[in-house]
């Protein structure tokens, strides 16, 4: 292994931040980092040996090669971490334009919602794996979320309440329990587990995640992140009382004040729900 691949996996190792899902993607950006750096004729380096060009040179070959403004961003926020860890954070610029790279464009009025019916539910072999993508329609989780979900400890009546532990950035937060389909869930869930998770005594995370994973391709399910489209945009129907743009509901401009002021309401709440502190991150499940 390469002096700067084995730098940067040790870096992660022992700087453990963010969510497991988080930690895993940032390795692997930072991995890749290092092999396109190599390629490109940066050799004998170490984790300590970032500088200006390197990050220059990244930049541009990713743009080079018409990777997604959100994709090239996430690279980005992996690089500083880097930079960070070894004490060389002027080595890369604080704003992203600095590299050409623009504000990611959160607006879209186009649906990404998804659903799962019960005849592909009936494909995940695995129970567990079925009752987390229950619980990430019924309740739009995150994979991570849905899967570390421990019933007894979560449903609390009214709301459930999700631990730290289980999300994204580290943030406990409540989700309301508002009909019967999500209490029959809950239910189902704890008559599943009792006082377990939706990951077997017997699995890590790591080994669950696999067997999630692996559940998922064999059934033809991909996008689960349209899930929380699905649950964001039905609960902004039910908060406003009418359809969003991404669904063809009436746009942003048209709105009278009255609405205006309601479906800002509805979109810090469903913000808060999904796990986000900003209304604007809405606008990629419900269109502006």
């Amino acid at each position: 292994m390469r002096d700067l691949n084995y730098n940067l996996k040790q870096l992660c190792r022992n700087c453990r931040e963010g969510s497991y899902a988080t930690q895993r993607n940032r390795e692997r950006i930072l991995t890749l980092a290092a092999n396109e750096l190599h390629a490109m004729g940066y050799r004998r380096m170490q984790a300590k040996s970032l500088k200006p060009k390197h990050i220059e040179a990244l930049v541009k070959l990713w743009q080079e090669k018409d990777l997604s403004i959100g994709t090239i961003k996430n690279r980005m926020a992996a690089l500083r971490w880097w930079a960070e860890k070894v004490n060389k954070l002027n080595v890369i610029a604080r704003s992203n334009e600095f590299y050409g790279i623009p504000d990611r464009r959160f607006v879209t009025n186009q649906s990404k919602a998804r659903d799962i019916t019960q005849e592909q539910l009936g494909k995940v072999k695995d129970e567990h794996v079925r009752m987390s993508l229950e619980l990430q329609r019924a309740f739009g989780l995150r994979r991570e979320e849905a899967m570390k979900f421990t019933p007894s400890y979560a449903d609390k009546r009214d709301h459930i309440q999700l631990k730290a532990s289980w999300t994204k950035g580290g943030k406990p937060r409540v989700i309301p329990i508002r009909t019967e389909a999500q209490r029959d869930v809950l239910n189902q869930a704890r008559s599943l587990v009792g006082f377990g998770s939706l990951i077997p005594p017997h699995r890590s995370y790591v080994q669950q995640l696999r067997v999630y994973e692996g559940n998922a391709t064999r059934a033809g399910l991909s996008s689960m992140h349209g899930l929380r489209h699905a649950y964001a945009q039905e609960r902004y129907e039910e908060l406003t009382g009418w359809h969003c743009p991404a669904q063809g509901g009436p746009n942003h401009t048209t709105l009278s004040p009255e609405q205006r002021e309601l479906d800002q309401e509805a979109r810090m709440t469903i913000s808060q729900e999904l796990g986000h502190e900003r209304s604007q991150i809405t606008t990629a499940y419900l269109g502006r």
